[in-house]
């Protein structure tokens, strides 16, 4: 039977029906709920952007920390190369040393000195009456004390002969076993071997430091390269040593013999040098105070001689390194550095892993290396104060206006003696030698020719072995282009 509806359930409907026409109507211009809408755009917004900053900051801080690595790799390799030079001027100065002090101990040992001093004191014994019949006054004391004073300078030698043949029983054969089995040389060419080896490891951990944490990369790794686009160390010693010095009995180089008649002539005088130093030292209250018995000037003629004779038995041995170019023989200083005492650290980390990769494209993904330049030099003597007090012949140092004046050996008063500040150098040695121990290094630009060539080289160090390096592609770059795009 058909459905019938009362006239109140058709107009209830009706009027439901116009009320839900009303609010379609109207929902364009219904703001309710809106804010739930913007909300979640904006969140998603934030979201983005806040990826956005974090990848930057990241960025930032990979660069600043690769770039810190890179100039620890560099610093750290050439301090040692630094000290490693430093190590051969050290033992050039000790080997010969060695050859004074044992020249010293021999004479010690023989005591030919001694053996002339009572002839000469008795000469002194016997002249002494002549000078009781002397004209003139002031030498009549003498008569009487010459034969006072004799005796007491013949104690005195046969105190000192004593002294040093016990010292020499004690000292003279450890001596003369190093310069037999040439234990400083043997020393030398291991500091050679070893230092730039050293060098590549110290700037390896220093890299591996500064990459921790490694917030996903991976290991950092630092190389310490030669300007000829060899890392220092390894194998790339056979084809260019690091340490640009000679061993003048073992190398074989075209001109070996100007550098062995170098070190010849650097052993006998450096050797000279010490044993005078040795003699002055211990000789000090003859030169003063015993000079009737002309013993200083025995010692020093026989330690001579002793020395001329030590050298004499080892003509082609125990002979110090020298440096590869002296000083006065660079032509262009600027290529002999670069080629030479220049070096170049490089940092190498894996590419940062991006926040939000969807979203973020990372703009520096290529950079993953870093490189600094170092140099190692001797430096110029230091602008530095002094404090000179007239009639003294050695500066003091000190900081102005804190230091206490003193007065010189020959004066008499009680009164300090007044002097003046003055800016001068340090008397430090700048010779460009195996002989000077001031080696150093310094960071500095970098600007040398190869700089294009060792950033797009492949480390072929075990390290880096099953690792894609990912090196910048830089066709045709020179060091000036480099220079100009970065501020390193």
């Amino acid at each position: 039977m058909p459905f019938k509806m009362s006239v109140r359930q058709i107009r209830r409907i009706e009027t439901e029906a116009i009320r839900v026409l009303r609010r379609i109507g109207s929902l364009h211009t219904d703001q309710n709920g809106a804010m739930s809408v913007v909300s979640v755009f904006a969140v998603l917004l934030l979201t983005v952007l806040l990826g956005m900053v974090m990848n930057v900051g990241r960025v930032v801080d990979h660069k600043i920390r690769l770039q810190n690595a890179a100039d620890a790799v560099a610093y750290s390799g050439g301090v040692v190369i630094a000290r490693g030079m430093n190590a051969l001027a050290f033992t050039n100065h000790l080997l010969c040393d060695v050859f004074a002090l044992t020249a010293y101990m021999r004479e010690a040992r023989d005591g030919h000195a001694r053996s002339y001093v009572p002839a000469i004191l008795d000469a002194w014994d016997k002249e002494a009456p002549v000078f009781a019949g002397s004209n003139f006054p002031k030498f009549l004391p003498l008569a009487s004390a010459i034969p006072a004073k004799t005796p007491l300078e013949q104690a005195l030698v046969d105190g000192f002969s004593s002294w040093a043949a016990a010292a020499s029983q004690m000292i003279l054969p450890t001596l003369e076993f190093i310069l037999q089995e040439e234990l400083i040389p043997e020393y030398q060419r291991a500091v050679v071997a070893a230092f730039p080896d050293i060098a590549q490891q110290a700037a390896m951990e220093v890299a591996r430091r500064n990459g921790r944490p490694d917030f996903g990369r991976g290991e950092m790794l630092g190389v310490l390269w030669r300007t000829n686009v060899v890392p220092v160390g390894g194998m790339g010693e056979a084809v260019q040593r690091t340490l640009p010095v000679v061993d003048p009995v073992m190398d074989q180089f075209p001109n070996q013999a100007d550098y062995f008649n170098t070190a010849l002539k650097q052993r006998r005088n450096l050797s000279n040098h010490y044993l005078q130093m040795w003699n002055n030292r211990s000789l000090i209250f003859f030169d003063r105070e015993a000079k009737m018995s002309q013993f200083a000037s025995l010692w020093r003629s026989f330690t001579c001689g002793q020395l001329e004779q030590l050298l004499s038995e080892y003509p082609d041995s125990n002979l110090p390194f020298v440096i590869q170019t002296p000083g006065d023989e660079v032509v262009d200083p600027n290529t002999h550095l670069d080629q030479y005492f220049t070096f170049v650290g490089v940092a190498y980390w894996r590419p940062m892993r991006a926040t939000l990769p969807g979203l973020f494209q990372h703009p520096m993904g290529p950079d993953t290396i870093a490189f600094a330049q170092v140099r190692v030099f001797v430096p110029r003597a230091r602008l530095i104060w002094h404090y000179y007090v007239p009639g003294s012949e050695n500066p003091l140092g000190g900081i102005p206006g804190d230091f206490a004046e003193l007065p010189t050996d020959d004066s008499t008063s009680s009164e300090p003696v007044q002097g003046e500040w003055r800016i001068v150098r340090d008397d430090e040695p700048t010779h460009w030698d195996l002989l000077n121990q001031n080696w150093t290094c310094a960071l500095q630009p970098a600007t040398v020719w190869s700089l294009p060539v060792i950033v797009q080289t492949r480390p072929p160090l075990p390290e880096f072995a099953g690792w894609n390096v990912q090196l910048p592609s830089l066709p045709g770059w020179t060091a000036a282009d480099i220079q100009y795009v970065s501020p390193h």
